[in-house]
């Protein structure tokens, strides 16, 4: 039995330092699994077990400004596959799948659009679309958090500002502030985040995702409300896509405009599933991810 590496690291030719973890089985079949925002690489931990069953190598890299990674500033989506293919070539890895999960579902895209060549299929679950398409991003949180959310997007500085006040909490008190996120979820997500495993691999990924403050997470959210620069409809990889209807973080009319206008897409609305579906499919999606 392979056992999980969490604290793996390599260099990149910019200098920049790259964290990723690893699960599953060390010379399984390869597949890169992109974390959600905010969020790192410790948020598949809950996969290990599936990928060993099935013989998966599971590589789950954390964004720049996230985690172990070093922060870029001024990055863009699209910049993301130039990360991947350095991580892949490092790991001797020549085409492989990749799936991205609510805020890592752009960064999948953007490796099916930017890396044809590698990437044999992507996936994308519970994810974000393009900003113009769909209800807004967080539209199912009650309105005082909605209304915060919106102030920062709308205003660079003032979400900087929140996320590095908020940074110590979220690194300090991250129990307390996992269980606000639990009081505002739906019945549907509720009863996953109360499962042990979820509510323990979510704190450790939040701490992690605030491990060098609050600017990597902000880089994260202000991306997310910007374009990507490509078109889904440019995408030609295959692509397969989850996404739960009763969604109140990322409505399902973002799944249902990606799953229109990306060319070749599998799509799967889940009835009475919420934004935690991955947790509940985390079998099947490694099974389509790698069939």
């Amino acid at each position: 039995m392979s056992a999980a590496r969490e604290a793996l690291t390599i260099s990149l030719r910019d200098g920049r330092t790259l964290g990723y973890a690893e699960y599953g089985l060390a010379d399984g079949r390869p597949l890169l699994v992109f974390h959600g925002s905010p969020g790192a690489r410790l948020q598949v931990r809950a996969a290990h077990g599936p990928a060993l069953a099935r013989g998966l190598r599971i590589i789950a890299p954390d964004r720049p400004g996230i985690g172990l990674s070093t922060r870029l500033p001024g990055r863009r989506i699209a910049d993301w596959p130039d990360d991947v293919r350095e991580l892949a070539d490092a790991l001797g890895l020549d085409r492989f799948p990749v799936v991205g999960v609510s805020g890592g579902g752009p960064y999948a895209a953007a490796c099916a659009w930017r890396l044809p060549d590698r990437v044999v299929r992507a996936g994308i679950v519970s994810g974000v679309a393009p900003p113009g398409h769909g209800p807004r991003l967080c539209s199912g949180l009650r309105r005082r958090e909605r209304g915060l959310v919106d102030l920062g997007l709308g205003t660079t500085w003032l979400m900087r500002a929140v996320l590095a006040v908020g940074a110590l909490p979220c690194r300090r008190w991250t129990a307390q502030v996992f269980a606000h996120v639990r009081a505002l979820a739906s019945p549907a997500d509720r009863a996953i985040l109360d499962r042990p495993e979820v509510a323990e691999c979510l704190i450790a990924a939040m701490q992690e995702a605030f491990r060098q403050g609050g600017q990597g997470p902000a880089d994260e959210f202000l991306l997310l409300a910007r374009p990507w620069t490509f078109r889904p409809e440019e995408i030609r990889v295959a692509v397969r896509l989850w996404h739960g209807d009763a969604d109140r973080i990322v409505p399902v009319e973002m799944g249902r405009y990606l799953a229109a206008a990306i060319p070749n897409c599998q799509a799967e609305f889940i009835p009475g599933a919420g934004h935690y579906v991955v947790f509940d499919r985390i079998g099947p999606i490694l099974d389509a991810m790698t069939e």
